[in-house]
């Protein structure tokens, strides 16, 4: 039963044009233990007040503003930015999923879809946000390296006093990075820490992720080297 993972009744928001996939998709969440609320496009979606939402199951071909544009714009949002979001879209080529995950996106779901497929990626994505990811060595909430520093228990990132909104996978890198130290992490050690039981991840997610990060941390973003043909660190 799905209901072993509703601790506190998850809020799931819907969004899809198609009022009969929102109200399927709602009526199966639903027997499943969630609270759901629905949007029929993106304009609707960006009304309510949202940033108490567990999840976003979010079409991409929507009217004027499409769920990619909507993702960007949470993912902007520091009250936003750590909303996991599953894309569900007709969209189903190679660089539509690319650009979905490398937007931060948690999960790519190719409509057609089964209930049961789109309830088993709910279970996970929610499992994976609840657990999160916690460095083994660091047991403290701040870490701080000069001006740079991260709450893990608030999931805030400040560079010189300033907040910077990270998306929850920028997020997981800088913390695992900044727990490691001097240590140089190569991608398979990123993606088991960061993304772990995701269906779909390519290097190229990762390498996108970090690249964002660094700009966004500004000049902390020197100390996130690359070793070629090794990975990734974050050095002194």
């Amino acid at each position: 039963m799905a209901l072993e993972y509703v601790m506190s009744k998850y809020k799931i928001l819907v969004v899809d044009d198609e009022e009969s996939l929102c109200e399927i998709l709602k009526f199966n969440l639903v027997k499943e233990g969630y609270e759901v609320i629905t949007a029929y496009s993106a304009e609707e979606a960006l009304s309510l007040d949202i940033k108490d939402v567990d999840l976003i199951i979010l079409d991409i071909m929507m009217g004027e503003l499409s769920g990619f544009g909507f993702a960007g714009i949470l993912k902007r949002r520091p009250d936003t930015s750590e909303i996991p979001i599953i894309f569900c879209s007709a969209l189903d080529g190679e660089s539509d999923k690319i650009r979905g995950l490398d937007m931060g996106a948690d999960d790519y779901i190719a409509k057609p879809y089964s209930v049961a497929e789109v309830l088993a990626r709910v279970r996970s994505v929610l499992r994976r946000a609840r657990r999160g990811v916690v460095a083994e060595p660091l047991q403290e909430s701040m870490i701080c390296y000069e001006g740079l520093e991260v709450n893990t228990s608030s999931k805030r990132c400040f560079v010189d006093g300033e907040e910077v909104a990270l998306t929850r996978k920028e997020f997981d890198i800088l913390v695992l990075l900044l727990s490691n130290r001097g240590t140089i992490l190569s991608r398979e050690q990123i993606m088991r820490q960061v993304w772990r039981d995701e269906v779909v991840v390519l290097d190229r997610t990762i390498d996108v992720n970090i690249t964002r990060m660094r700009k966004k941390l500004k000049h902390y973003g020197n100390n996130i080297i690359t070793r070629t043909g090794y990975g990734y660190g974050f050095e002194n």
